[in-house]
């Protein structure tokens, strides 16, 4: 993962660590990693969704952990540096930042500690379409609901399920 951090532009990546901070804090649901990915894209960077995700997992491990154990800015970067000799300077640089202002905000206490995190329900969107014919069949003039839940799972990653129903399944 080190080399598709050092593709990542320093800003991208400074707001990619203080989404992951805010999530670890509870103001915000999840990290949205197909909306930063698309921005990131279309910078010019090419790096895919996937890619992206392990970056935000492996740094939400890291605020995390670092949290739990109480790490202050000092003890983080020296871990780091010790562990981790392929991570580029500029996201050790702003790792150090993120932590200093932001990191001994993420409340850790021993109840949270002990509870397994489970995914959030952040939206749902839905809409009733008729479906008028098809390549196989004539007429199909039937109603239905598409179903769209917006979730973070327990990582914090953001993602879309979407699925169709009929009007009596949907009621």
């Amino acid at each position: 993962a080190a080399d598709k951090i050092d593709l990542i532009p320093q800003d991208f990546f400074a707001e990619l660590c203080e989404q992951i901070i805010q999530h670890l804090n509870h103001k915000i649901p999840g990290v949205n990693t197909a909306e930063l990915c698309q921005r990131i894209q279309t910078s010019g960077v090419e790096i895919n969704i996937g890619d992206l995700a392990k970056i935000a997992n492996i740094l939400s491990f890291l605020f995390s952990t670092a949290a739990r154990n109480n790490l202050s800015t000092e003890e983080l970067v020296t871990t780091l540096g010790s562990a981790v000799s392929t991570l580029p300077k500029h996201a050790v640089q702003v790792i150090r930042h993120v932590w200093n202002e932001q990191g001994k905000a993420i409340a850790v206490s021993e109840d949270v500690r002990n509870v397994a995190t489970v995914g959030q329900f952040v939206d749902m969107k839905w809409k009733l379409g008729v479906a008028m014919s098809s390549d196989t069949c004539r007429s199909l003039k039937y109603p239905y609901v598409t179903v769209t839940l917006t979730v973070a799972d327990s990582s914090g990653q953001i993602t879309d399920k979407s699925f169709e129903m009929t009007i009596p399944q949907f009621k």
